[in-house]
């Protein structure tokens, strides 16, 4: 099987608008969470948001491609041309068509939805904007990128809400072992702080109401009461290991597992026991023939939700046993909040640095563990350990489940 490598990374975030300054934010465990600026909250149940701040399209991108775009696209662009210029990847070096594209957004745009069905409203039908439907779709992230970057391979939309980031990830890992591409441009991108969104996850009671900044997104700890709303967008270059040496491509880390399951169970809430994401945990192991014992750090989806934390946790002991109280676990949400279909791309981003590093960030405001909520993860401090591998997992309502297994890259396999 082909052996994929990442050359290159691009983030938007809440805490920074490249990787370094978002990494290095991670590691003072800075956090972005304040009250909403997109719109008025005041009245809404969920008050707070980890809005990406500062973000200029038109630093990124021409300004007249920028208008045609909606907020999630001109996040993703942005990100791949982080991600793309760190690569190092000349296109007019490169066969067009052996580059592919698999940037996935969970929802796409909320924002034009409710601004186009306002002047329905109002104004009548003949009123609304003739690029509603291409704005707002969600798979034209990866149609932007592709446009922006001229990648004429294979593009895809995965949407499987918050598993959305990893399962693009993965499935672009899948395309270049299975041939189909050279190089994959894949992440994840969202950018739903807005009144539907906010008021939806809020009915739904997954929002926290807290309004405090540093008790609002408290992954693992036993007065967690919902996640925080997030934006922004994560990219990565993937490559073939072979076409990233040929052209002198400095190696980041290396993809070696991806597992893919579903609960089968409920619409929100993953399985009581874990099994799903357990599986898919597995998986991505049993591909890379790694050994659990061989694994000391995990960065969960840790959403801040009573359910998911929990059920995580169950399926972290399901598939890890004993040595599962020997790992350090942590969730970026703590800091970043909850960014939907960007976050797996975001957190696999994470685990490329913590690699490279070997630093291991903190959970943040993560003070009080519940009961059964009993593994390190990583109260208080960051920890500085050098590892060889990093599990990345995302588990979206509906059930879905993507673990993504990262190692750090050796020249010889061992």
């Amino acid at each position: 099987m082909r052996r994929v490598v990442v050359t290159g990374m691009g983030a938007i975030t809440p805490i920074g608008l490249d990787v370094e300054t978002f990494w290095n934010g991670l590691k003072e465990k800075k956090i972005g969470f304040d009250t909403i600026t997109h719109f008025d909250a005041s009245e809404y149940k969920a008050k707070l948001a980890a809005e990406v701040k500062g973000f200029s399209a038109k630093e990124y991108m021409d300004f007249k491609a920028a208008k045609r775009m909606e907020l999630f696209c001109q996040y993703a662009v942005a990100a791949a041309k982080e991600a793309i210029e760190q690569s190092g990847i000349c296109m007019e070096e490169e066969d067009p068509y052996r580059i592919g594209c698999s940037i996935g957004s969970g929802i796409g745009s909320l924002q034009a939805m409710e601004r186009e069905h306002k002047k329905l409203l109002e104004k009548g039908p003949s009123r609304v904007n003739p690029l509603l439907v291409p704005m707002m779709i969600s798979n034209m992230a990866a149609g932007n990128v592709s446009i922006q970057f001229g990648l004429k391979g294979k593009s895809l939309n995965v949407v499987t809400a918050c598993a959305t980031g990893t399962h693009s990830i993965g499935e672009a890992f899948r395309s270049i072992q299975m041939n189909d591409a050279d190089v994959m441009v894949a992440g994840g991108t969202e950018a739903a702080v807005s009144p539907i969104g906010i008021s939806g996850f809020a009915a739904l009671t997954a929002l926290s109401p807290s309004t405090d900044p540093t008790r609002c997104s408290i992954p693992f700890d036993r007065d967690r009461n919902g996640f925080v709303m997030g934006e922004g967008a994560g990219v990565v270059v993937l490559e073939e290991l072979e076409h990233a040496k040929k052209r002198g491509a400095k190696v980041l880390a290396e993809v070696v597992g991806y597992g893919s399951t579903s609960d089968a169970y409920h619409i929100t809430s993953p399985a009581e026991d874990g099994m799903g994401a357990a599986k898919a945990m597995e998986y991505a192991m049993a591909e890379a023939e790694v050994n659990p014992n061989e694994l000391f750090y995990i960065n969960a989806h840790g959403t801040s939700t009573h359910h998911n934390d929990l059920f995580e946790t169950r399926a972290i002991k399901k598939v890890f046993g004993a040595h599962a109280y020997q790992m350090k676990i942590n969730s970026t949400k703590s800091m970043i909040g909850h960014l939907l279909g960007a976050a797996g791309a975001v957190e696999f981003i994470t685990c490329v640095k913590s690699l490279e590093e070997g630093f291991l960030h903190a959970t943040a405001g993560l003070e009080n563990p519940d009961e059964e909520l009993d593994l390190d993860y990583l109260k208080g401090d960051g920890v500085f350990m050098e590892i060889k591998y990093a599990l990345s997992n995302s588990l979206g309502f509906g059930g879905h489940n993507a673990s993504i297994l990262i190692k750090k890259y050796e020249e010889v396999e061992k």
